[in-house]
């Protein structure tokens, strides 16, 4: 890397590069893996010969999930080691770092998926310092900018990069809010920190009344200002700022590096930890890794939370101290005990919008927005345009969210990009009759659509959910609510009346279509209920009503499948030991697994072991290695348990058909 790009990184007040060149190669991801085994092996080829670039590239695939057990330098070894390029994974341990590449060049809808910022950073430290895709997800876009990796959409710098052009940094800045073009400019958050507490502040806002949405109004509010309006920027103070073990690590070793031993944190008694991501992942990491010492790296990462937690007295939701397992999944225990309508929250993980469900303003940022936070107290936020989502008509029987959610996956404002970086709120008469588990699928869901979060105003159920969880009787106040002249981008009707249960096929939640539609059967090996998405309270009353009609018909799971249950939450267990659904689903065979994220994150039971296994699950994303080297299918809950008991996709529907002609 030249001298000029280096300054930019140690600037720390207004001096900040007007130029950089980028003294590197040039590293197309190709779809074709031959093209990138060339580059690798030191070829260069231009944009024309790499052929199509591939698309939506997950962060899955540019740091899959045992990767991230790191989270210092050792990530430049690994970057785009899950790059799925036709059937080939062509990207081997250390190649990127060793071909001395300096860009990346990719098509649509690049850093899809988590939230995990050790994307980038792997990106960072294997040299990258520019990446060029026709369009961004919006938090992995944001994490580059906030370490200092430049994005751009134009594919017109590729030749001027080659001839040693030294590119103005204004182009990189081009169109963006005065808060993200200094961020850029001053190459990371860290900087533009630093900037602040040494006096820089933007230029005064001209703060009038205007409508808005409920989301802007919650933005409003948190930023201090009269109003908000999209696409301009601004500090948020955050009512809650929560992370887990699996990325609270690169967090504090962000705070370490960066401010050494001047760290003192905002507030405290706001931020909350928890231990949910690696709780089992002794239970299903293969040998070959073992013997790597990654088991060692991933439990070590829940010890260097934990002397954090304890060093500035944090609350922690950690293991449990009786038995395998943890109190819950973060998204589940904020909704459950902490987040209220019209706060802000703030999470380091694309699930967040979860909370969105009780009418708060709920989304997911990286590791280093995070330090952030904890010092501040704020986060940075460009004001997102919002999509109204107006379900109506009513659902049919054994339509659940999740087949809501895989529908809208597939409709092609969502397909094409057009939604990246909104707000879903979501409304109608559908919403109205929704639980908040329910509506919470909806919202958490909104990660895989790619939008800033989901929300829906809060009404009397979110009061019933309030008073039933945390004996909390909370009147609703007159601003929580869009004003009906408020501006959104666009308005995405769906008559629910008109949907089925519905599946995404491997490689995409995007990959929808309804279980009628399957031309052949799928055997089912492993069936997975369970993460925040598919166990929560409702969604195994949902797999209860299947395995209850199962088991008084003498059916239990099918010989050769695997069924694998895991709770959200212990309030989730507890509520279903109550309910008296643990004999039910033990009668019918079922694997019960204390909480935790298991198998949503390649992590604990209910992983494939082998590609050729085919897995149905209640999970939120099914990228290629998500949920180990299998094939894995979406679907609702009640949709899991139906194909658990039939060995094969099916919904319940099809099921308790199957079983009348059998008896007739």
């Amino acid at each position: 890397m030249s001298d000029l790009v280096d300054a930019t990184h140690r600037n720390t007040d207004r001096e900040v590069s007007e130029l950089v060149r980028f003294d590197g190669r040039v590293l197309f991801l190709a779809q074709d893996p031959r093209v990138v085994e060339r580059q690798l092996r030191g070829e260069d080829v231009t944009l024309t010969s790499a052929g199509p670039l591939r698309t939506d590239v997950s962060t899955d695939e540019i740091t899959p999930a045992w990767i991230c057990y790191h989270y210092d330098e050792k990530l430049g070894e690994y970057p785009y080691l899950g790059l799925k390029c036709g059937d080939a994974l062509p990207v081997t341990a250390g190649s990127v770092k060793a071909g001395g590449f300096a860009v990346t060049v990719a098509g649509r809808r690049y850093g899809k998926g988590s939230s995990r910022e050790a994307s980038p950073y792997a990106e960072w430290c294997a040299g990258i310092r520019l990446v060029i895709a026709e369009s961004f997800e919006r938090i992995y876009r944001q994490n580059c900018r906030n370490l200092g990796i430049y994005t751009s959409a134009d594919f017109g710098l590729i030749d001027r990069i080659r001839r040693g052009e030294a590119i103005p940094v204004d182009e990189f800045t081009r169109g963006e809010d005065e808060l993200t073009a200094e961020l850029i400019r001053r190459g990371g958050l860290f900087n533009l920190m630093r900037a602040r507490q040494q006096g820089w502040a933007p230029a005064a806002r001209v703060n009038v009344a205007r409508p808005m949405t409920y989301g802007e109004k919650i933005l409003a509010r948190a930023a201090g200002a009269v109003s908000v309006r999209p696409d301009e920027a601004v500090f948020a103070r955050a009512d809650w700022r929560y992370a887990h073990e699996y990325v609270s690590p690169m967090s504090i070793s962000a705070l370490k590096r960066e401010m050494g031993g001047q760290v003192q944190l905002h507030d405290p008694s706001t931020i909350v930890c928890f231990a949910d991501h690696l709780t089992f992942i002794h239970r299903s990491m293969p040998p070959e890794r073992r013997r790597l010492g990654l088991l060692d790296l991933a439990q070590a990462l829940a010890q260097v939370q934990l002397r954090f937690c304890e060093q500035y007295s944090l609350k922690l939701h950690g293991l449990l101290q009786d038995r395998e397992g943890s109190e819950g999944i973060s998204h589940s225990i904020m909704a459950e005990r902490y987040v209220r309508p019209g706060d802000l929250a703030v999470g380091t993980d694309s699930h967040t919008p979860h909370c969105g469900a009780l009418g708060a303003l709920a989304f997911g940022i990286g590791a280093t927005e995070m330090a952030n936070a904890w010092m501040t107290g704020e986060v940075r936020v460009q004001v997102p345009h919002t999509c109204c989502v107006r379900l109506t008509g009513s659902l049919p029987n054994g339509v659940e969210a999740k087949d809501i959610v895989l529908h809208l996956l597939r409709l092609p404002y969502v397909r094409d990009g057009r939604a990246i970086g909104q707000v879903f709120e979501y409304c109608g008469e559908v919403v109205s009759a929704l639980s908040t588990d329910e509506r919470a699928t909806l919202t958490n869901m909104v990660a895989e659509v790619g939008g800033f979060t989901g929300i829906v105003v809060p009404d009397e159920e979110t009061r019933r959910f309030l008073r039933e969880r945390r004996n909390v009787d909370m009147a609703l106040e007159p601003w929580m609510c869009s004003d009906e002249d408020a501006e959104v981008a666009h308005t995405l009707e769906v008559d629910c009346s008109r949907l089925e249960p519905m599946l995404a096929q491997p490689g995409d939640p995007g990959h929808g279509l309804a279980v009628s539609e399957l031309r052949q059967p799928v055997r089912v090996d492993i069936a997975y209920g369970g993460s925040c998405t598919g166990g929560k309270r409702e969604d195994l009353r949902h797999v209860h009503a299947v395995l209850h009609w199962a088991v008084e018909r003498g059916l239990r799971v099918a010989t050769g499948t695997r069924f694998v249950l895991q709770f959200g939450s212990q309030d989730v267990r507890e509520h279903c030991e109550r309910a008296g659904m643990l004999e039910v689903f033990e009668r019918a065979g079922v694997e019960l697994i204390e909480p935790g994220c298991g198998a949503c994150v390649n992590a604990g039971p209910g992983v494939s072991e082998r590609p050729d296994q085919v897995t149905v699950s209640a999970i939120n994303r099914n990228f290629p290695g998500r949920s180990g080297p299998g094939q894995v299918w979406l679907a609702s809950p009640s949709t899991v348990a139906a194909s658990a008991i039939a060995g094969r996709i099916v919904s319940f529907e099809q099921l308790r058909g199957f079983a009348d002609r059998a008896l007739r």
